[in-house]
């Protein structure tokens, strides 16, 4: 009678276990219909910056996809998530995968995996997502796939497997370019006081397999990146530069740019794509350049005071080096809008 009694119970245990187990795998398996995606900000950035140890007789194609996606799939979730990269593309690279998990705060970086045959980057965030609840990520990638003939050009395509409630595009056209042509044409478009073009594009629920192509061309000497030029600029003295109450950064849009929207780009992460590109020559980035700049100065005029004194210990030398290179990277992130203002000057503050 015991025996019997085992046996039934092997029974039912195997026959639950064939719903069980299977609810488990799928708990952990990533289905982007069920994670459609609330806003994304897509930035396509030719030449804005060279990763180390890149040649430069290839221009880099920089591209940031700023993200916030929802939990729809009925429980939390504590698996993957998987986004389209063009992994196949030549010169691929992934720079950057991170997590907002704070509002106004830095991204946090996590690892990550690229599968080129699926054609898929995808990492686990650093705690479950709830049901029904958002989550906001970002992620970076290179590649070298930018033609160089009589002009410089490229197509970038933009491969969504999950709906897309609203999205922005946004082309940074390199420091110095000229002749620059976009097609499909942007419906609008602004230009700094340092003469750095933009062109955006906003849409509203864009379906899952809705891909959408852009070609874009321009002509430009050397091989000096976006980056680099701003970093040596010496920003306009004017009413515009002596304070922090000349408007906001999607004012500036609003008010300065050529066939400017009547609605602001959506905000990622605290920032406006927009407003934090045309403010390369505002007072934040203003401040680091300037901070950078005295820097420089003074370490300068300090080699050649010190010319025969003790040489100063590595440490200290390094600390400015340091210290230099994080100015550098607060500036990047604020023109790709991973900080806000707030939190650039902040920052700024602790490096000055």
């Amino acid at each position: 009678m015991l025996k019997k009694k085992w046996l039934a119970f092997f029974v039912i245990a195997s026959f639950l276990s064939s719903f069980i187990i299977p609810k488990a795998n799928a708990e952990t398996a990533f289905q982007a219909e069920k994670f459609p995606i609330k806003e994304m900000q897509v930035q396509v950035m030719p030449e804005f910056d060279y990763p180390e140890g890149w040649s430069r007789d290839i221009p880099s194609l920089l591209v940031g996809q700023y993200g916030t996606i929802t939990n729809k799939s009925g429980q939390d979730y504590n698996g993957k998530v998987e986004i389209s990269v063009p992994s196949n593309e030549k010169g691929f690279e992934a720079a950057l995968v991170a997590e907002f998990p704070e509002e106004n705060k830095p991204e946090v970086q996590r690892p990550y995996d690229v599968d080129k045959e699926k054609g898929m980057i995808s990492w686990k965030p650093a705690k479950p997502i709830k049901n029904n609840e958002t989550y906001k990520f970002v992620i970076e990638y290179y590649t070298k796939n930018i033609d160089v003939k009589d002009k410089k050009s490229f197509t970038y395509e933009l491969i969504n497997n999950s709906d897309i409630e609203l999205l922005d595009v946004i082309f940074y056209a390199p420091m110095n370019a000229k002749e620059i042509k976009i097609e499909p044409k942007a419906s609008n478009n602004s230009k700094n006081e340092y003469g750095e073009e933009l062109y955006y594009y906003q849409y509203n629920k864009v379906k899952a397999g809705e891909n959408l192509k852009y070609s874009f061309s321009y002509k430009k000497d050397g091989t000096e990146s976006t980056m680099e030029v701003i970093n040596k600029a010496q920003p306009p003295k004017d009413e515009n530069h002596t304070g922090v109450n000349n408007g906001t950064a999607t004012d500036q849009v609003v008010k300065g740019g050529k066939g400017s929207s009547s609605s602001p780009i959506i905000g990622v992460g605290g920032a406006s794509i927009i407003g934090i590109a045309l403010i390369i020559a505002g007072l934040f980035v203003y401040l680091g350049l300037k901070g950078n700049a005295q820097s420089s100065h003074t370490t300068a005029k300090g080699t050649k005071h010190n010319k025969n004194q003790p040489k100063k210990s590595t440490a200290k030398k390094d600390n400015k080096v340091s210290n230099a290179e994080e100015k550098k990277e607060l500036r990047k992130k604020l023109l790709t809008g991973k900080i806000d203002q707030e939190m650039y000057e902040e920052e700024m503050k602790k490096l000055l």
